[in-house]
């Protein structure tokens, strides 16, 4: 009588199965998300360049070869950095 297979609990005892199995599948599903990013080495930061790598000329040379500065702009940052 009214044990329904959850210990006595009835509907208690279904919602509460229902939630612990939900957050296990979403558990699951995050891990595997993680470890595939992990693996694959493809997160935001390997794909910017490594600036630390490089001086403040080649840094300023790049931005003037992709236009983000003019020549007046870039000459006046050599002529600061001490050419």
């Amino acid at each position: 009588m009214g044990y329904f297979g959850y210990g006595g609990l009835g509907w208690i005892g279904m919602i509460i199965n229902l939630v612990i199995t939900i957050g296990v599948i979403v558990g699951l599903v995050i891990l595997v998300v993680w470890a595939v990013r992990r693996m694959s080495g493809n997160s935001i930061y390997s794909q910017l360049p490594n600036l630390s790598d490089q001086s403040a000329k080649d840094i300023a040379k790049a931005r003037y070869a992709k236009g983000e500065i003019s020549r007046e702009e870039y000459q006046q940052l050599l002529s600061d950095l001490g050419r």
